[in-house]
């Protein structure tokens, strides 16, 4: 990361599903004192230096959580130290900022499902008697989320990595992704649950892939953007350390820019992974569409409904629109939603082993991650921007016409389209 001076936004809104579930960020501060004087309420930042030496000397003095880049990395301090920070010429520091989910509604909890192919897998598929889903062999997809329950019977053997990135003293712990919330659960089952081993549970999109599982909101929904821009270059790094072709799926965001996180992207995106994250549950209206879905090096999904109009699906009023000043020109921007899927009542795994029916953009991108390793897994020698031009072409051939501010060709509502299967 070069010279990031303007102070970050606040992250904004969590897109843990709109319409059944719909969580808001605040700033609060951390109440354990991980570093300063005694008694003083400690809270996350993230330092930076061009200078190496001031940057070991601000590291040996305060601590390093990440290390985030040659010039970056994080750590907690006091007001006290935030301020003496402040006025060292040789060093600039910013809050980091922390995200909390709330949520309201309910939701459609069931011990068993009642399809073993929900209504977005048969969309997806362009099968409306599919029985079960292949494919994703040898790609791996890292959902950064709640966790993942990864002995749910559907996801048992998919799990290759599971890793937390949220502790308090010791950040990153390998073997650990508890997911006591259910979000991460439920969008990783959308991307590849293979049935289990009795084929009597559901089927993702490209059930033989493998999972990454990392937890980088903690039990609450509650994360930080420095634990999130963390897991995103692991992983990239695993990717490359391992040669595996790998996906990043990410059903969280915000409605600010984060300077962590844009960072985190685009160095993902370079060394080779594709970046896949939510829209947004602010829509209908245009200008709406969070972070990091916003960014250039991610691809933003919209969400569908399974409802036709205009002889297509239909885009859900909750999903968050994009820049109308780019509208039609089939580039992607800042700001612009790329494709759509099927967001609304979408059923999946969920963390007490049973299964949950649950709305939002969050449920829409996963159904776009499994796509993406579907496809890689049939064509291995795409690099991520092949891939990720293969899936706008599909998204073209589909075009939506459905909901408000959905138009023929590339628009703010679904972006090129509904990328399929077929």
């Amino acid at each position: 990361m070069k010279n990031v001076k303007k102070k970050s936004k606040w992250l904004g809104s969590l897109l843990l599903g709109a319409a059944l579930m719909v969580p808001s960020f605040g700033v609060q501060a951390e109440t354990q004192s991980q570093t300063g004087d005694k008694g003083q309420e400690t809270f996350r930042v993230y330092i930076q230096s061009e200078k190496e030496d001031v940057k070991k000397q601000a590291k040996a003095k305060y601590g390093t959580r990440w290390d985030l880049d040659e010039e970056t990395f994080s750590t907690s301090v006091n007001q006290r130290q935030y301020e003496a920070l402040q006025n060292n010429k040789n060093l600039t520091v910013e809050k980091v900022s922390e995200v909390k989910l709330e949520l309201f509604g309910g939701s459609n909890n069931a011990v068993s499902p009642d399809d073993q192919t929900p209504w977005g897998i048969e969309a997806i598929y362009e099968d409306a008697s599919i029985q079960a889903t292949d494919g994703g062999d040898n790609i791996r997809v890292a959902v950064l989320d709640t966790g993942v329950k990864i002995n749910h019977q559907d996801l048992e053997n998919r799990a290759e990595q599971c890793k937390d990135f949220t502790g308090l003293l010791f950040p990153l712990k390998d073997g650990s992704c508890y997911d006591l919330h259910g979000h991460g659960t439920h969008v990783s089952g959308s991307v590849l649950a293979d049935g289990g081993d009795t084929g009597t549970g559901i089927y993702g999109v490209a059930p033989d892939a493998k999972l990454w599982a990392y937890k980088v909101l903690g039990d609450t929904g509650m994360g930080f953007s420095d634990d999130i821009a963390a897991a995103i270059r692991h992983a990239s790094d695993e990717g490359k350390r391992l040669g595996v072709n790998l996906v990043i799926s990410m059903s969280l965001g915000s409605d600010g820019k984060d300077e962590l996180i844009s960072e985190a992207v685009s160095y993902a995106y370079n060394n080779g992974t594709l970046v896949v994250a939510a829209a947004g549950n602010s829509g209908p209206d245009e200008n709406t569409i969070g972070y990091p879905g916003g960014l250039k090096d991610a691809v933003a999904v919209a969400a569908l409904e399974n409802t036709l109009e205009n002889g297509t699906y239909r885009i859900a009023d909750f999903s968050s629109r994009g820049n109308p000043t780019t509208d039609g020109d089939y580039v992607i921007g800042e700001q612009d939603v790329e494709v759509s899927a099927p967001g609304r009542d979408i059923l999946s795994t969920w963390n007490d082993g049973s299964y949950n029916t649950i709305s939002g953009t969050s449920m829409a991108t996963p159904h776009v991650s499994g796509l993406a390793a579907k496809i890689w897994a049939e064509n291995p020698s795409f690099s991520n921007a092949d891939l990720r031009n293969e899936l706008q072409n599909r998204a073209k051939a589909k075009d939506i016409l459905g909901g408000l501010h959905a138009a023929p060709g590339d628009d703010i509502a679904s972006g090129f389209g509904f990328p399929t299967v077929k």
